[in-house]
């Protein structure tokens, strides 16, 4: 849970200062604004580039110095700890967390972050990169390492790349770069299949107004064993020099979701079908962090309410209140938020001359 939350030279921030009680967040302004700043900057106390997969000079504030600082209070762990991340200018991202240097890895330790933001609302629809991702980022909230094996995996794949277009054909300069990916690409594989298991348990177990989806992963993602991958890629290397790339690994797969109260594959399902869809996915990663963690993690919603009808808005509010997550959402209308009544923590965020302002 987040206590307290300081935005300095962020985006369109220049000084924002927030102090949270641990019910629901509700920010509302105008397009524009900065509501969807602060989710961001929230998404930057987790591993990984954000929500928004920006590089550290795009977060620097239009105009300011160049660099930008984001500083929370957190409890975690049962205990309470002050967590800095930041950039100085020209810089990459640092972390600091309870005054010394640490690694982003280490903020999973703290904080579980998941969000549903309105470039996901496509994601039924959109290419396998985007579901690969969207999954990928759900096992990384249950399996922080999950970030490091995938950083190492596309490291070596992309040096094996490099040989298969130079057309290298020496077996001994790709054995211990596929024997790198084997290791890495089975532990991502297994992740990922662990996570589906965990999300369908948790959609299962769950009396919920969403519907639930039946989740598969497809495609030439690898075996499960690292010797079943090393054996694949040695085998395809004459196929992968003629694509000029590696057809076969975790980098390959591809979820795929079925409406199954209709039977109906998500991709051809109405836009509020599929949205409620993502809704019931979030909300099944969040139980599943609960039970597995002893801890509800940060749910970050942006214009949540958009594609979801009023009954549905209510229900979801229930169900947050229900599992005790502090969601942050955003919306731009007030009047979205308000069956949530004292149940949640409201503030309007205004903006004026690119400059953003928060009020209670």
């Amino acid at each position: 849970m987040i206590t307290r939350l300081s935005l300095q030279a962020f985006r369109n921030h220049p000084a924002t200062r927030l102090v949270l009680d641990g019910r629901p967040v509700a920010f509302t302004g105008a397009n524009g604004a900065g509501k969807t700043n602060i989710l961001e900057a929230v998404s930057l106390l987790s591993p990984g580039r954000g929500m928004r997969r920006a590089g550290p000079a795009e977060l620097a504030m239009t105009a300011g110095p160049g660099g930008w600082k984001i500083a929370a209070g957190a409890t975690g762990e049962g205990a309470n700890h002050d967590i800095e991340t930041w950039a100085d200018p020209d810089a990459l991202r640092s972390v600091r967390i309870d005054g010394k240097a640490a690694t982003q890895t280490d903020l999973a330790r703290i904080l579980r972050v998941v969000w549903l933001v309105p470039p996901m609302d496509r994601l039924w629809i959109e290419a396998a990169e985007g579901r690969r991702r969207f999954l990928d980022r759900m096992t990384l909230s249950f399996e922080p390492r999950h970030a490091d094996r995938s950083l190492a995996y596309e490291k070596a794949m992309r040096e094996r790349n490099r040989l298969l277009k130079e057309e290298v054909r020496d077996p001994h300069w790709y054995t211990a770069l596929e024997a790198q990916m084997a290791e890495t690409g089975a532990l991502i594989t297994a992740s990922r299949r662990h996570t589906l298991t965990r999300l369908q348990a948790a959609q299962a177990g769950a009396a919920t107004a969403f519907p639930q989806a039946d989740l598969t992963l497809t495609g030439p993602e690898g075996a499960a064993e690292p010797e079943d991958l090393a054996e694949a890629l040695a085998e395809g290397r004459r196929r992968d020099m003629a694509a000029g790339r590696t057809l076969a690994g975790p980098h390959r797969s591809n979820l795929t979701a079925v409406y199954a109260p209709k039977g109906v594959p998500a991709d051809q399902c109405s836009t509020g079908e599929q949205k409620a869809l993502l809704v019931s996915l979030i909300l099944a990663n969040a139980r599943a962090l609960a039970e597995d963690t002893g801890h509800p993690p940060v749910v970050l919603l942006d214009e949540v309410a958009a594609h979801l009808d009023p009954a549905r808005r209510a229900a979801l509010y229930d169900e947050i209140c229900a599992l005790c997550l502090q969601a942050i959402m955003t919306g731009t209308e007030s009047a979205m938020f308000d069956c949530l009544g004292d149940r949640a923590q409201r503030f309007e965020v205004v903006e004026a001359g690119g400059v953003s302002q928060v009020r209670a």
